[in-house]
């Protein structure tokens, strides 16, 4: 377990994220981090679920319909 120490941030508060903790995430500075509620609590996570499952949904439709987008894109 990794303890994050809060900051102020102007009007604002912010977490600094330890370097081995950047470094398992693959973040860097500026990077977007999505906060998610669990029943067990909160998770942070580099990426964003919903728009994963969306993207998840658009490569099927795209394998299954391979064909049709290529005519289309003539």
């Amino acid at each position: 377990m990794l303890a994050l120490k809060l900051t102020a941030i102007g009007n604002s508060v912010g977490v600094i994220l330890p370097k081995e903790a950047l470094s398992r995430l693959k973040l860097d500075k500026g990077d977007t981090v999505y906060l998610t509620e669990t029943p067990d609590g909160y998770r942070i996570t580099p990426y964003n679920e919903e728009f994963e499952t969306q993207m998840k949904a658009a490569r099927e439709i795209m394998r299954q319909n391979r064909d049709v987008l290529r005519e289309l894109a003539k």
